[in-house]
């Protein structure tokens, strides 16, 4: 079942995305399934911590990217928007080159908030990161930008 009220095209995500932190950790949005948003970024100097593996907080900016796009594209946007209101992650394998790739999915999409799972795999799909991300949906005071 498709769950987007608010969807968008891979170009308009990514154009979206140029002068926001996607832009120096290079994170790109690849696929928009029906109920599902995932995207890439790389494991290299941007993204790695000084032991020379990826940074935790790298898989973190990559989780909460796709929650919150994924939580923006799931309400009407002239009425509502959607703000990360706490974030967790599991690191559960190391990575030090390559790409990871991250997929959201909705775990609740309800009128005032929404929790998203996150799953970041590396280039052999085995799971480095699972994280879990809550999102407040609130009232537009103004139109959107």
């Amino acid at each position: 079942m498709r769950i987007w009220r608010n969807p968008h095209t891979l170009e308009s995500l990514n154009a979206s995305g140029q002068d926001t932190m996607m832009r120096p950790l290079e994170i790109v949005i690849t696929e928009i399934g029906d109920d599902y948003i995932r995207a890439t970024m790389p494991v290299d100097e941007r993204t790695r911590q000084p032991y020379g593996l990826l940074h935790g907080g790298a898989s973190v900016a990559l989780a909460e990217t796709l929650g919150s796009i994924g939580a923006n594209m799931c309400v009407d946007t002239h009425r509502y928007y959607c703000l990360g209101q706490e974030i967790n992650a599991n690191h559960v394998r190391s990575v030090r080159s390559g790409r990871v790739t991250g997929t959201a999915r909705p775990l609740h999409l309800g009128g005032r908030s929404q929790v998203w799972s996150i799953e970041i795999v590396d280039d052999a799909c085995a799971l480095v990161c699972i994280s879990r991300l809550t999102m407040a949906v609130l009232t537009r005071r103004e139109p959107p930008r």
